[in-house]
């Protein structure tokens, strides 16, 4: 039979593995013969071996690494028992000890240096003993509490083709490529667990009393243990305390030990044999219910089907074994028939939601609905034809199996589910929603030039574009080279491809070949979209169609417009009714814009919010460039006059801009930067009083006034899930003044959740020509400011405050977080405490409380309680004779509500200066006066609500 790889081999691996598990101590100790063949033509000096369990050795392991990346610090921060290992190594070839090289970069990655060359034909015998402690399951194996999802266990040879060694680390993203053979492993646990495995079972006494548990007969006889092949482990279990000497050898350690003897605890010693497999899995549970059914295919071939789950999930799981022979029919007609004896789906508690799939057997994390779990069962099972059979590399090309995977589940739902309406979604929200999530995150990548090429490794993707690039987007172009070539035409290819490369590594340049054998047809075209981003067709022309609210569902056919009522308030206006009209949803359009009017119940005016953008995306350096324009128009304060009328003064403003946004050179970084430009155009009315000398009265006007600032700044943010840091370098200008600031943000985490916030502000105030009284007065709001700033010194309109302009009463004792950023207020003076209109720099700290001391423990999920410190200096500060201390601070408790939209402050300890202030100007029973708040609806992201991307 001839291959597209001309120069093709196949390394051979059979494994005879004997192992026990003690569920005291969530350890395995084993033992391990391979009998290594090199069908390669070349002389072999080592062989790469993975170790995969020190990938939850330490926090600086690949598996670490990219989890952090991922989002998730739950490994980094896990405590020393949660974490795992192998150690015990001692390798034998050919019964000669064989040295153990460590790899320079990862510590699950190792060189097995042999004696002497293996060569080409030639077969030895590797042989080692291993002791793993099991780790928590953080990713796809491990453990929780006493049961058990051992996977990636032992150590392997990784694979050596025509392209070279593949040695690779243990990663949560991204998947296996490992050596063919034929498995018999034997597996000793404590009689009261159920077993799962690869392969078939080979303990007859075991397959009797799961047949019984799986027909709900109860066994009311004895349990039989098989018998023990080792006579040591018959005898009372001698328990030893390791006390490890290190050595220079990671793998390695030198072990006393010291003795007591246990009661003898009764075991049971199962067999698993499986041929022509490359990976070998198993699941202990004690409460696992049990469902056996067998299975015959068109050829007569009749295999076993087996369920685990939980008895609690009886009502989703009841169906189970049927979804598996659905699974197991619809792939063996597609592709060719199941190659093995039996196949099993068990549940697990895994670290995700979904499943993992292992030779003849996948793990399924709980599902919500059968449906859900009729859907997953068939992907993971059919990872026995895609992965299982097939054994691409799929770390290199995860689309050769995902992707293709993904191909027959869509077959599978069209088939199953295409004429049974979809769950009912009741909810307000759940109704607005898609109900194919990936769709349109898949869409939303593509509009956003955020989308990778399906030719991607899986670690170079995204942890988004991983889902919908190497699933969703491998699904699409499969479905439309199906298309091309017509559908029977297709499956002749799909069954030749099976027949031919089963239980071999086939390439993407494998597939393309047979395609082309098979269907007579030139598919250079498709092949090539493989390495190219963007859509794989056109876009379909949208309807016009009106809705209410928002709406994510139907996007693709939909150009929406949104009406909703809306309602604002604020002090001078009071209530305000009106409408919301906008067009944003997912993808956002081109083209996007809303506007609010508001008719205020009191001053009886029409105020209003809108925007209008144009987005124009590339996939060069600069991914997105945004041109807007804003507007808005509200009263900022009121006066009533000697008549009893009241008067609001009113401000609008419109702001054009452009925002610049950077491409990151990896796909897979959480940095963010842009450059933008803003020039608010403002128009204020103003109170002015007057005395006219000729009638000799007051005289009350309400002239308006424009002014103009600009801006520019260039932002980075890095929002990766360990110490996330913003950075940002502002520049503003006015006809009388410059104004220079950098303010950043710096989280540390704590190790148990939860961290200190740092930020760090540093700001320089320079006058264009020379420095007057009237430019001191005319720039006021915009010099730098340490306490909390008010209302009046937003100057560009850029926060809500309830009562902008008020000096009493609560709604005066809101602050925004500026400049120096002190919580406390000192709005009475004629020149507030730590004002400047030279330099100023501060640190604010704010620190999450520890949960050991939080009241909110277990009630929420983030605690509203904070603490914080706020230290800062300025100019005048260092003059001689300063009526302040050099350095300024504030410090006490946070309370933040809504994903700190809203922040109270309760100052509690302060500078002098300001103790002095609030005796002078407070009062007694000054507390609640001293209390500020701040509402930062500007910080308002729906993505902290609703998990969706882009938003």
């Amino acid at each position: 039979m001839s291959f597209a790889q001309s120069s093709y081999f196949q390394q051979r691996a059979d494994f005879k593995i004997d192992v026990t598990l003690n569920d005291q101590e969530n350890t395995l100790d084993g033992f391990e013969i391979i009998h290594y063949t090199n069908n390669s033509p070349d002389t072999l000096k080592f062989i790469w071996f993975h170790l995969w369990p020190n990938a939850y050795k330490n926090d600086r392991t690949a598996f670490c690494e990219q989890m952090l990346k991922l989002g998730s610090t739950d490994f980094y921060f896990s405590d020393e028992e949660k974490r795992g290992y192998i150690n015990r190594l001692d390798f034998k070839v050919n019964d000669t000890t064989a040295n153990l090289e460590d790899d320079s970069l990862y510590i699950d990655v190792a060189k097995l240096i042999l004696p002497s060359p293996l060569l080409p034909g030639e077969t030895i015998k590797i042989t080692t003993p291993f002791h793993e402690k099991i780790p928590f399951n953080f990713s796809r194996g491990g453990h929780v509490d006493q049961t058990y999802q051992i996977t990636q266990w032992y150590p392997k040879p990784a694979v050596y083709d025509n392209k070279g060694w593949h040695p690779m680390p243990y990663l949560d993203q991204g998947e296996f490529y490992s050596e063919f053979g034929n498995y018999y492993v034997q597996i000793t646990v404590p009689e009261n667990y159920v077993v799962a495995a690869t392969g078939q079972l080979q303990s007859e006494n075991e397959i009797k009393w799961l047949e019984q548990k799986a027909n709900n007969i109860e066994d009311t006889s004895q349990h039989l243990v098989v018998a023990l092949k080792n006579p040591a482990l018959s005898k009372p279990r001698i328990k030893q305390k390791k006390i490890y000497k290190p050595t220079a050898h990671p793998h390695k350690k030198v072990m006393a030990t010291k003795t007591q003897t246990l009661v003898p605890e009764k075991t049971k010693t199962l067999v698993f044999e499986q041929n022509n497999v490359h990976d070998f899995a198993r699941f202990a549970n004690k409460n696992f219910e049990v469902r056996h059914d067998t299975l015959k295919l068109t050829s007569g071939k009749i295999i076993d089907a087996w369920s685990f789950f939980i008895p609690s999930d009886l009502p989703v799981w009841k169906n189970s074994i049927q979804f598996i022979k659905d699974a197991v029919r619809t792939r063996s007609k597609w592709l060719g028939e199941y190659p093995f004896k039996t196949v099993s789906v068990v549940e697990a508690k895994l670290s995700f939601y979904g499943g993992m799939e292992y030779p003849t057997i996948t793990s399924i994390s709980p599902m919500e609905d059968e449906r859900t779990l009729d859907m997953t069962i068939e992907h993971e099972v059919g990872h026995n034809w895609l992965y299982g059979t097939l054994a691409t590399n799929e770390r290199d090309h995860p689309w050769m199996d995902e992707g293709m995977n993904t191909y027959f589940d869509n077959r599978y739902r069209k088939l199953k589910y295409s004429n049974k309406p979809p769950i009912a979604k009741e909810d307000f929200l759940e109704k607005r929603l898609p109900s194919n999530d990936e769709d349109l995150i898949y869409r939303t990548q593509l509009a956003t030039k955020k989308d990778q090429p399906i030719e991607t490794a899986s670690q170079d993707f995204s942890a988004t574009n991983y889902d919908v690039i190497a699933y969703y987007k491998t699904g699409l172009w499969m479905k439309k080279l199906e298309q091309y070539l017509g559908k029977n035409v297709f499956d002749s290819c799909l069954h030749e491809y099976y027949d031919r490369w089963k239980f071999k590594h086939p390439y993407p340049e494998d597939f393309k070949k047979l395609i082309e054998e098979v269907s007579h047809q030139n598919i250079d075209t498709f092949f090539s979209l493989l390495e190219k981003k963007g859509r794989l067709e056109p876009p379909a022309k949208k309807e016009f169609k009106v809705a209410s609210f928002f709406n994510f569902k139907n996007t693709s056919k939909y150009n929406y417009l949104f009406l909703s009522p809306a309602v604002g308030f604020n002090y001078y206006d009071k209530l305000m009714i009106g409408g919301l009209v906008h067009n944003y949803t997912l993808p956002e359009p081109k083209f996007h814009f809303f506007v609010t009017p508001l008719y205020s119940t009191a001053s009886k005016k029409l105020n209003f919010l809108a925007r209008v953008g144009y987005n124009i995306m590339s996939y060069g350096l600069i991914r997105k460039t945004e041109i807007s324009l804003s507007a808005e128009k509200f009263s900022m304060d009121e006066f009533t006059d000697s008549t009893g009328a009241k008067n609001y003064l009113q401000f609008s403003k419109i702001v054009p801009s452009v925002r610049l946004i950077f491409r990151n050179k990896s796909a897979t970084s959480s940095v963010k930067k842009w450059l933008q430009w803003k020039t608010y155009l403002i128009n204020e009315t103003q109170l002015l009083f007057q005395r006219d000398s000729l009638l000799q009265k007051d005289v009350i006007s309400y002239p308006k006034n424009d002014r103009y600032l600009n801006q520019l700044s260039f932002n980075l943010e890095n929002n990766r899930v360990l110490y996330p840091f913003s950075a940002a370098i502002e520049a503003q200008q006015t006809n009388n003044f410059l104004k220079f600031s950098f303010h950043g943000n710096y989280f540390f985490n704590y190790p148990k959740g939860r961290g200190i916030n740092a930020r760090i502000f540093a700001g320089k105030f320079l006058y264009l020509g020379e420095k007057t009284i009237y430019k001191q007065f005319e720039t006021d709001r915009y010099h730098l400011n340490m306490t909390g700033a008010n209302g009046y010194e937003d100057y560009t309109y850029s926060n809500y405050f309830i009562g902008r302009n008020e000096f009493q009463g609560g709604v005066s004792q809101q602050i925004m977080i500026r400049d120096g950023g002190f919580k406390v207020r000192s709005d009475l003076l004629s020149n507030k405490i730590g004002k400047t209109d030279n330099w100023l720099t501060a640190l604010n700290l704010t620190s999450d409380l520890p949960k050991h001391i939080d009241p909110f423990k277990g009630l929420t999920k983030e605690s509203p309680l904070k603490l914080f410190l706020d230290i800062g200096t300025y100019a005048e500060a260092w003059q001689k004779n300063a009526n302040t201390g050099r350095f300024l601070y504030d410090a006490g408790v946070q309370i933040s509500l809504y994903k700190n939209l809203v922040n109270v402050y309760l100052p509690v300890l302060y500078s002098k200066v300001y103790r002095d202030y609030y005796k002078s100007t407070l009062g007694n029973n000054r507390f609640w006066k001293t209390v500020s708040f701040s509402i930062d609806i500007q910080h308002f992201r729906l993505n902290k609500f609703i998990n969706l991307p882009d938003l």
